[in-house]
């Protein structure tokens, strides 16, 4: 049988905890060679569904062998690129039946190639996200930082918020975003849910001040960290690459990138295209910082290269692409703890194999 999640059994089954350690464990595979993954691939066209948007069917993969699983995460969306605030963002519309987003993770085994889980994104992927930032912060953030400046208040950022205090003991949290009433809003929402107060900022540079760590979490495609924000001793954190310029990467004593590859494969349809903004433009940015030499998460993760070394050192972690990899870690820990806990609806396997040879 293939297990068919919702959700709503990811809120209650999975735990920032669960995240951050099995992708330590998949980094260290990853680092071995045991590990595999296919770099991300995007085919744009051009759509009629809202002014000047685009579709876009996005997927990633990776197979995590010691965990006996791969997986595959597929998007459909339609994408428009709207001025909020001071930048040019990203915000997908809610185009499907109900006003609603497609995002799926197929998980499979390994051992015999059926297809074990279906479930939707939405919660594994800022999940992986926030717990990817989160393991980077266990190497790269001195110890006992106490201080978070949060740059952004969407969804990205509610989950940064509770990965970072599971591999640090947080007292200080600052919050800034572009527009007062959602940071208001914020501040007091996730005060309440975190049982600590989270203080609202009126700038950038007042929520950053004297910050051991700073995590950008903004739909942003244009830069957000500042050159003059960074201080001894501070870890800065992105989500994307768009977020932060070669000029603050190269400023840091120790930068460390997701992976040595800056942009997807993109094709594109005739008349489609992306924002013309130097945050989106990867291969200036890759060629600035030295991409390719740079150390990866992984190499830090398995001790292959160093982390931070000294408490004055300023670092960087530059999640600069996601990796279908992740969902396969994540994956495999949902599905062991779903079948266990009896969640999820099944289908009959047969309705997804064949006995024809594909």
């Amino acid at each position: 049988m293939t297990l068919i999640l919702n959700n709503q059994n990811v809120r209650d089954l999975l735990t920032m905890t669960d995240v951050i350690k099995v992708l330590e464990f998949a980094y260290k595979e990853l680092a071995e060679g045991r590990g595999a993954l296919r770099r991300r691939s995007d085919t744009i066209v051009t759509s009629d569904t809202a002014p000047d948007a685009i579709y876009a069917l996005k997927s990633m993969d990776g197979v995590a062998p010691s965990l006996g699983v791969s997986a595959i995460r597929i998007n459909s969306d339609i994408i428009t690129h709207p001025q909020v605030g001071e930048n040019i963002r990203r915000v997908k519309v809610p185009a499907a039946p109900g006003n609603r987003y497609t995002g799926l993770v197929l998980l499979f085994s390994t051992e015999t190639g059926e297809p074990l889980a279906i479930f939707p994104d939405g919660e594994v992927q800022p999940m992986r996200v926030a717990g990817t930032s989160a393991l980077a912060a266990k190497y790269l953030a001195r110890d006992g930082a106490r201080s978070v400046a949060l740059i952004g208040t969407g969804w990205q950022a509610q989950a940064q918020l509770r990965a970072i205090d599971t591999v640090h003991e947080i007292a200080d949290y600052r919050v800034y975003s572009t527009q007062k009433q959602n940071r208001d809003r914020f501040a007091m929402e996730w005060s309440e849910k975190l049982g600590t107060q989270i203080r609202p900022c009126d700038t950038a540079e007042e929520a950053v001040a004297d910050a051991d760590i700073v995590l950008l979490a903004t739909n942003s495609i244009e830069h957000v960290a500042r050159e003059a924000w960074l201080e001894p001793g501070m870890h800065v954190s992105s989500i994307k690459s768009p977020e932060i310029s070669a000029d603050v990467i190269n400023r840091c004593d120790i930068a460390v990138c997701h992976v040595p590859h800056g942009r997807p494969t993109i094709e594109f349809g005739a008349g489609a295209a992306l924002p013309e903004t130097d945050g989106l433009d990867v291969d200036s940015l890759a060629q600035k910082i030295g991409l390719a030499d740079m150390p990866t998460l992984a190499d830090i993760v398995s001790g292959r290269r160093p982390g931070r070394t000294s408490e004055d050192q300023t670092t960087c972690f530059l999640n600069i692409l996601g990796l279908g990899y992740q969902f396969a870690a994540v994956g495999s820990v949902l599905y062991k703890k779903a079948k266990e806990a009896g969640l999820g609806n099944e289908i009959a396997t047969d309705w997804l194999t064949q006995i024809e040879v594909p």
